[in-house]
């Protein structure tokens, strides 16, 4: 059996004053369609898994947003997350659900909120994945090839000559994101892939990895796995994740494990990790223009527009983003996209929860 766990517990503070708490990105529609990134990353699995073995781990706040915007998940596979602890907790506690159902379940992670152009080329992807793990105790990963030298992207760093069949090749190590001059040098070599943040493995072999190098970890979620369907189930999930270990996957067990495949992946990846990215995954006008809602856009280039109902008229702008809400706009240039996040800390620091 092969499963699917979504990590949908995600802020996704850069896509304020849209994003917020209790409406985060993964929910948002950032295309023309009219879809939310959610409703994309489980519709794009339909040729690869059944609902069935589809389960979203989330927050405690987004569980009616799950079950709006994927109606026909079933709710024993929608995973709660008492409190974000980063990637680790949340896959193991995912891993020990579907190794309840099937020990000997394969086990896809893939974020909520990316999107992915060319699905078919995605799919053979993964099922690529699924053969290497079939293989032996593999872990495998599924990196993007670079096409600029993003600073905003760890990077994975491989071998040359393949190792396995299929476009497999062994990881040497992961890097963190790099400054400009090192982002370059990663693209100009050759041996560097985007780290995506995608898995495929056994449920098996990634839990006897946390075993190995997060034990506590694995000895928290052993202990939430044996009241699963039980009346202790969310006492006992809650105490275990107060005090949890609060780490992501790729330090905690990626950089210290054994048998780490890396597969290049060419499929038209996003991660709409800003507003920027707007104007990659979807179409401009004839002035560049990327815009959204009641817009009047007058000698104004190359620039990013989101609007509500209220009338925005620009005249004269050029690389700028505008995000108008209710009750918050944001204007910027789109130099400092990847600044937004200092807007939300102000926020944190005046108080002004109403905002977040």
């Amino acid at each position: 059996m092969t499963s699917v766990v979504i990590m949908a517990g995600g802020k996704g503070e850069r896509f304020w004053p849209k994003s917020r708490v209790n409406m985060p990105k993964q929910f948002l529609s950032l295309t023309s369609d009219g879809k939310s990134m959610i409703q994309h990353t489980v519709e794009r699995l339909k040729e690869l898994v059944k609902i069935e073995n589809i389960y979203i781990v989330t927050n405690e706040l987004y569980i009616d947003l799950v079950k709006k915007h994927i109606s026909n998940i079933p709710n024993e596979n929608i995973i709660v997350e008492p409190i974000a602890k980063n990637t680790a907790p949340c896959i193991a506690l995912a891993a020990e659900y579907i190794a309840k159902k099937d020990k000997n379940a394969k086990m896809i992670v893939l974020p909520s909120d990316h999107l992915i152009k060319f699905n078919e080329i995605f799919i053979d992807t993964l099922k690529t994945a699924l053969d290497v793990v079939e293989e032996g105790e593999n872990l495998v990963t599924i990196g993007i090839t670079p096409n600029y030298p993003e600073t905003g992207y760890g990077y994975i760093n491989f071998k040359k000559a393949q190792n396995l069949e299929h476009n497999v090749y062994e990881v040497l190590k992961f890097e963190e994101k790099p400054d400009l001059e090192k982002a370059k040098e990663y693209l100009a070599s050759g041996q560097y892939l985007w780290n995506s943040g995608m898995f495929v493995w056994k449920v098996s072999t990634i839990l006897e990895n946390f075993k190995k190098f997060l034990p506590e970890i694995y000895k928290s979620v052993k202990r939430i796995g044996e009241t699963i369907g039980t009346p202790n189930y969310d006492k006992v999930l809650k105490q275990e994740f107060l005090s949890i270990l609060s780490e992501s996957i790729d330090y905690g067990i990626m950089e210290k494990a054994e048998n780490i495949y890396v597969i290049p992946g060419n499929f038209g990846w996003d991660d709409v990790g800003s507003w920027l990215s707007l104007e990659r995954i979807n179409k401009t006008n004839q002035d560049g223009n990327v815009i959204n809602g009641n817009v009047i856009s007058i000698k104004t280039k190359n620039s990013i527009i989101q609007g509500t109902e209220k009338l925005i008229a620009t005249i004269g702008l050029e690389d700028i983003i505008i995000v108008d809400t209710k009750d918050a706009i944001l204007i910027c240039n789109k130099d400092n996209t990847q600044e937004v996040k200092a807007v939300i800390n102000n926020l944190k620091i005046c108080n002004r929860t109403e905002y977040l």
